[in-house]
């Protein structure tokens, strides 16, 4: 009898590594406002400025391949990603934060964890 893998296992642990490596994460602060010049970088600091303590804004996901096996299968049931495009299976990164670091963060480690159990997952983001 080949041994049954407990996917919602797998997934809370991907989840709790993700939220670990989330809350863990140092990201870069950043300065916003408006340039001197249309052609400056550099910010005019006697108009409005805001700090940002979480740094870039972004998105994160995990791609997993191919899309299909028990673990996609689970996921399907469960609500956990879509199929990605043009392949694959992409489970988001959903947190209450805009930031790429800490987003990133999450993607890698909770791709480590399926990696760790055998599952082709790879972390992804963009910044907005």
């Amino acid at each position: 009898m080949a041994n049954k893998v407990d996917w919602a296992g797998v997934h809370a642990e991907a989840t709790h590594a993700g939220e670990a490596a989330y809350h863990a994460a140092a990201p870069t602060p950043m300065v916003v406002g408006d340039a001197k010049s249309i052609t400056s970088n550099e910010i005019d600091y006697t108009k409005p400025t805001y700090y940002v303590a979480d740094g870039v804004c972004g998105f994160a996901w995990v791609d997993v391949y191919p899309a299909r096996g028990a673990f996609i299968t689970w996921c399907k049931r469960n609500g956990v990603g879509r199929k990605g495009y043009p392949s694959g299976w992409n489970i988001w990164v959903r947190t209450n934060c805009q930031s790429y670091e800490r987003k990133t963060a999450y993607a890698r480690a909770y791709a480590g964890v399926l990696k760790a159990h055998g599952i082709r997952a790879y972390a992804g983001g963009r910044l907005d």
